[in-house]
């Protein structure tokens, strides 16, 4: 899927579609992933809502300028005015890793209003961050200046450990492809060197002042983001309920799709109004 419509942001050209008619649920994505996660599901839930799709600047589609921050500040600031610019008022909000830092950040910081949240393997609390970030953020110059061949076999490495039970060529290639233009490397090493623990320690203490319906769901198998942060997080969220999908790692979208989607479709439908 194309994503067929554009934001103009602070220089920036944001990425996006809709689909499907009902109340309105935004999907927020994370790194290095891409709008493309969430599409099976977004085609799945169009029809009893109308599902917002965007990629973050420096991400699938959308811009990837050299000089233009890509960090979860810079992230959080644009999908509180992209929310405005679609004229949402309490949207739906799921996010995914990143975009679990980022969706919470333009709630807490920027003012974005939302009806629920579902939040599935995030970033959120710390440590996170693997050595591989603390060394391209040291020499990202270096590993974006790699042999495209190299380059493609290190990120074909690093995105397979993301998943449970292996990945099929077609979901490799829907997962790699943004990064393996001359642009698309660079942006790749750029969004990893910007990683930075300090924007969640900038809302961590706010999470108990969060007064929303809230779900925390995660793959008992991430190694990415292992899954006792899911009950951490929960226990900081007032009222927060936790789902455990087993045998799912952090892809758990490739990993359980049908337990994935079942527990999002029942969580969007336990929010409308009795």
């Amino acid at each position: 899927m194309e994503l067929s419509r554009t934001f103009e942001w602070r220089g920036r050209t944001v990425a996006w579609d809709r689909l499907g008619q009902g109340p309105a649920v935004v999907l927020c994505h994370g790194t290095p992933w891409s709008a493309r996660l969430w599409v099976p599901f977004a085609r799945a839930l169009s029809r009893e809502f109308t599902v917002y799709l965007w990629d973050m600047p420096g991400y699938g589609q959308s811009s990837k300028h050299v000089g233009h921050a890509v960090d979860l500040g810079v992230q959080g600031e644009l999908l509180a005015d992209l929310i405005g610019h679609w004229g949402l008022t309490d949207p739906h909000v799921i996010a995914h890793d990143y975009g679990g830092a980022v969706s919470l950040r333009a709630h807490l910081l920027h003012g974005a209003g939302y009806a629920s949240l579902a939040l599935v393997d995030v970033v959120a609390l710390r440590p996170w961050g693997s050595e591989f970030f603390r060394l391209v953020a040291a020499n990202a110059e270096v590993f974006a200046a790699q042999p495209p061949g190299v380059h493609r076999g290190a990120l074909e490495a690093y995105i397979g450990t993301a998943s449970y039970r292996g990945l099929t060529a077609e979901q490799l290639d829907t997962l790699t492809a943004p990064w393996l233009t001359v642009e698309g490397q660079r942006a790749f090493y750029q969004q990893i060197a910007e990683a930075d623990e300090r924007y969640t320690a900038e809302i961590e203490d706010r999470y108990g002042d969060l007064a929303l319906p809230a779900t925390v769901i995660w793959g008992t198998d991430d190694t990415w983001i292992p899954v006792d942060r899911a009950r951490r997080l929960a226990d900081a969220i007032p009222g927060a309920t936790v789902e455990l999908i087993a045998e799912a790692g952090h892809l758990v979208h490739y990993d359980a799709p049908v337990e994935l989607a079942t527990a999002l479709h029942r969580w969007l439908v336990s929010q409308r109004p009795r």
